[in-house]
């Protein structure tokens, strides 16, 4: 089960005034659940993304991209669940686009003010005929308040939706930011992550939109490791549809801009978090600080190189302090000029190493008490500087193996 993470209700994930979301069962990959989604905005919306940087990126990302960068205004996106249409060629391009072209069809408006997502099995061909069918059930559902059903619709080996609302007082205005993601295994964002989608009703110009959403992605979704992979179709989409009659936000220094970057940071961060709580298997949640760097770089470097450890994470898993693996990655991490006698390294409140080895004051059974709690921080203190970072990762268990061993089945 995940850690310490429980799905959101309906009542928890607040509507937004301008966008309307709608699902249906389309039969993409399994019967009998939600796995189609449209989100329709309204006129005036501003959109901004961020996506993978996997190579071998997925038709859709593709086309989003392509999408955003003409610059139309953005009316609707469509999300699948079942099907990545990632390792599929023109042909999968086709389809990507072909998506695009029956919704806009439905919602009267053009191909290119519509964003397609994907997310599920790669190199097989995209069911378009199942997605075509299953469309005109999504447009007849739409409506304000189906934010949970949504966040259903779009998950795969996620065993809980994942959902957060928040208000922000803008303008004197309240305005309302909720967020769903989806993200459970192969997260290992390169700034992006999974699939994630966040919109608020505060006006906000698009230059400000797309500072927000950087600013909100390197502190939240670019924070998180589950197994080390990057998928081939994260994206993360900001929204902001200007319905909630604040004077829009241009000024990226003003306080309203503050504020509302700082609402929509949160939302980010407990998405991520909610991630790494339902990573495939997890049974502990961990939070990696290392601090007292020379840059923040460096930091995140040492930070991940623990978050990815197999070792780290199956000791993690059997609550057995062999801590020993920890100060191997932070050796390994890619930093030359370490200077290891300086390095601290904390278990919850158990000091566990200085002077280049073991602290006189460890003992084995202060860190089997810590490695049995469900969730667990490893902090690292450096002594080179003052910079810091924070990841957020979790163990790797039986379970893991057996749900990425049977995934196609």
């Amino acid at each position: 089960m995940p850690v310490n993470l429980q799905a959101p209700s309906a009542g928890d994930l607040r509507a937004v005034r301008g966008v309307k979301l709608g699902v249906a069962e389309a039969h993409i990959r399994k019967a009998d659940r939600k796995d189609l989604l449209v989100m329709q905005l309204a006129p005036g919306s501003r959109v901004a993304g961020v996506f993978t940087q996997n190579r071998f990126c997925a038709a859709p990302v593709t086309v989003c991209r392509e999408h955003l960068a003409a610059k139309r205004e953005i009316r609707a996106l469509v999300v699948n669940t079942g099907n990545a249409n990632a390792g599929t060629g023109e042909e999968g391009m086709r389809r990507a686009r072909e998506t695009c072209e029956k919704a806009a069809a439905l919602l009267g408006c053009d191909a290119q003010q519509i964003l397609p997502f994907s997310t599920g099995v790669i190199m097989e061909p995209l069911p378009l005929e199942r997605i075509v069918a299953g469309l005109p059930m999504c447009v007849g559902d739409l409506r304000e308040d189906n934010w949970l059903n949504a966040a259903r619709a779009i998950m795969t080996t996620d065993i809980v939706a994942k959902g957060v609302s928040r208000v922000a007082q803008i303008g004197g205005k309240t305005v309302t930011i909720t967020g769903i993601a989806k993200g459970s295994g192969m997260i290992h964002p390169n700034m992006a992550t999974m699939l994630g989608y966040v919109a608020t009703d505060a006006a906000i110009g698009q230059a400000a939109l797309e500072a927000m959403i950087r600013h909100a992605v390197n502190r939240s979704f670019n924070c998180i490791t589950v197994d080390g992979d990057t998928s081939t179709n994260d994206s993360l989409i900001l929204i902001a549809t200007g319905q909630a009659g604040n004077a829009e936000i241009a000024d990226e220094k003003s306080a309203d801009y503050a504020a509302l970057r700082d609402a929509v940071t949160e939302v980010a961060t407990l998405l991520a978090q909610a991630i790494a709580r339902d990573g495939e298997g997890a049974t502990k949640f961990m939070t990696i600080n290392v601090q007292g760097g020379r840059d923040e770089a460096e930091c995140r470097k040492i930070a991940y190189a623990i978050a990815h450890s197999p070792l780290i994470k199956t000791a993690f898993f059997a609550s057995d302090p062999n801590l020993g693996r920890i100060l191997a990655a932070i050796g390994y991490a890619g930093v030359a000029d370490l200077d290891v006698n300086r390095i601290k390294l904390h278990l919850g409140d158990v000091l566990v190493a200085e002077n280049g080895g073991r602290a006189a004051s460890y003992q084995e059974s202060d860190g089997q008490r810590v490695m049995k709690e469900a969730e667990i921080t490893v902090r690292v203190e450096l002594g080179r500087g003052a910079a810091q970072a924070t990841v957020w990762t979790c163990d790797f268990s039986y379970d893991y193996v057996k749900i990425n061993a049977d995934y196609r089945t």
